[in-house]
C-alpha cells in the first residue's frame, strides 16, 4: 500500500505541470496559459489561453512581457485566398462582456519575438499580460504539446 501511494504521488507530481492553471484579474478570468515547445534557435514562439470576461463592459488585452523574449505581442492568424496570414492585432483583442475568447493554434495567440532560449517541453516560465481596464497580470505558461492541453478547452471561441 505505501508504494502504492508513493507512486500516486510522483504520477500527480510529474502530471502537475499539464494540469489546467487559472488566473483572475477583475472581472476577467484567465485559463491554463500553456506554450508549445520551439525549435533551437527559433526566434519567436506563441502562446494560447482562454479569457473569459464576467463584466458588464469589454476591455481589451493589449500584450505585455516576458523574461524569455525581448517583445510579447498579440496576433491573428487567418486564411485569405488560401494562404495563411499572421500579423498583430492593433489595438488590442477585445474580450466582450460575458463572452469567452480562445487562443489558440490557427487563430488569435500570444507571440514571444526574440526568444532568449527555446521553449522546452515540460517547463514553465512566467509572463504579465496587460489589459485595457483590469491592468496587468502575471501568469504561468506551461511548455506542452498542443495534444496534452486539448483537454483544457474552456469554451467558446471568437
Amino acid at each position: 500500500m505505501r508504494k502504492f501511494l508513493i507512486l500516486l504521488i510522483a504520477t500527480l507530481a510529474a502530471a502537475a505541470p499539464a494540469l489546467a492553471h487559472d488566473y483572475r484579474v477583475g472581472a476577467l478570468k484567465l485559463g491554463h496559459p500553456w506554450s508549445r515547445p520551439s525549435m533551437p534557435g527559433a526566434p519567436a514562439g506563441a502562446g494560447y489561453l482562454t479569457i473569459t470576461n464576467t463584466g458588464d463592459s469589454e476591455d481589451r488585452l493589449l500584450g505585455g512581457s516576458t523574461p524569455v523574449s525581448d517583445r510579447l505581442e498579440i496576433h491573428e492568424m487567418t486564411m485569405t485566398g488560401g494562404v495563411m496570414k499572421m500579423r498583430p492585432v492593433t489595438g488590442g483583442l477585445v474580450i466582450p462582456p460575458g463572452q469567452t475568447v480562445t487562443l489558440r493554434p490557427g487563430g488569435y495567440h500570444v507571440m514571444f519575438i526574440g526568444l532568449k532560449s527555446p521553449l522546452t517541453l515540460k517547463d514553465h516560465f512566467p509572463a504579465t499580460l496587460r489589459f485595457q481596464k483590469a491592468g496587468p497580470v502575471r501568469v504561468e505558461f506551461n511548455v506542452q504539446t498542443p495534444e496534452s492541453a486539448s483537454g483544457q478547452d474552456h469554451g467558446m471561441t471568437h
